[in-house]
């Protein structure tokens, strides 16, 4: 007889079209489920355990799992609170540091690159007096400008000259920002590949074409989505590179080019909606069975 559990899905609302598919599944399983806005939540530490508050109310001892899911405006503090809940035995479908990892792409690119994972050649500096030479060692332009923590395409600029790339990046030094540069893949056509990686295991693999006035292919911004298969070297770089950043849930991205498949991000958080749609697999389902597999009843 299956153990039902006490989960807790670490969002900002049920309104999110993922985190109601998790709430969903988990209560057909049979599942209590209850949504906790991390950014109401407070740790207070001092004498004793660690005491968790939603609120007012008092969850150190309420969960036996979580399911973060962390905006990008709220991550390091989002991650704390899922820290706390690590510390003091809770599982998580993501660690704290898996998440910080994931959000920033630097950090991400240099991971892959120290285990072996192909990665488009990649750029990145904060001196803005260079940037003709930054481009050279990407072979020059187009490059690809990205910042460091953008998501759902945003934050993802095609500068097609120098001239262009110099006042872009120009203006995004001035504001503070950190960027990266990255090499254009034209065979790419503006499409990749979204793999979805659920405690070890490809569970849906779609492919985004961008749209005739967009490069960048996501499904926030318009891209049209199939359902597609992966070749056995795509998915071991999905289930290795998830595996790397400490994620038990990950959207993996892919794009197909001359020397193979290169991976351009990593999603701590990834979106169902395109995914559910493309393929027709239920995502969620498989996410409440790796918490069943995973999870223990804490109390």
């Amino acid at each position: 007889m299956k153990t039902t559990m006490d989960i807790a899905i670490l969002s900002v609302s049920l309104n999110v079209y993922s985190t109601r598919r998790i709430a969903v599944e988990a209560q057909k399983a049979g599942h209590y489920v209850e949504l906790i806005d991390h950014t109401k939540c407070s740790v207070k530490l001092g004498q004793g355990i660690p005491q968790i508050y939603f609120g007012e109310d008092n969850i150190t001892e309420g969960f036996d799992a979580i399911i973060p899911r962390i905006g990008t405006t709220v991550t390091r503090h989002g991650a704390a609170i899922v820290k706390q809940f690590e510390m003091n035995g809770v599982f998580s479908t993501a660690r704290s540091t898996g998440i910080i990892r994931a959000r920033n792409k630097v950090r991400t690119l240099q991971i892959m690159a120290k285990k072996g994972i192909p990665i488009p050649e990649t750029v990145f500096s904060i001196n803005p007096d260079n940037v003709e030479a930054q481009m050279e060692l990407l072979g020059g332009p187009p490059v690809i400008i990205k910042l460091q923590e953008g998501t759902q395409g945003k934050g993802v600029i095609l500068a097609e000259s120098k001239k262009s790339a110099k006042s872009m990046i120009d203006t995004l030094y001035n504001m503070n920002t950190s960027i990266l540069l990255q090499q254009y893949i034209g065979e790419a056509n503006g499409e990749d590949l979204r793999v979805i990686v659920v405690g070890n295991k490809v569970v849906a693999s779609m492919k985004r074409t961008s749209g005739l006035d967009d490069f960048r292919s996501n499904v926030h911004r318009g891209a049209d989505t199939e359902a597609v298969q992966l070749t056995p070297k795509e998915k071991s770089m999905a289930l290795d590179a998830t595996k790397h950043l400490g994620l038990g849930i990950a959207g993996v991205d892919l794009i197909r080019s001359k020397k193979g498949p290169l991976l351009i991000e990593v999603n701590a958080s990834p979106g169902l909606k395109g995914i559910e749609e493309a393929t027709g697999v239920n995502v969620a389902k498989h996410i409440i069975q790796f918490v069943e597999r995973s999870g223990h009843r804490k109390r």
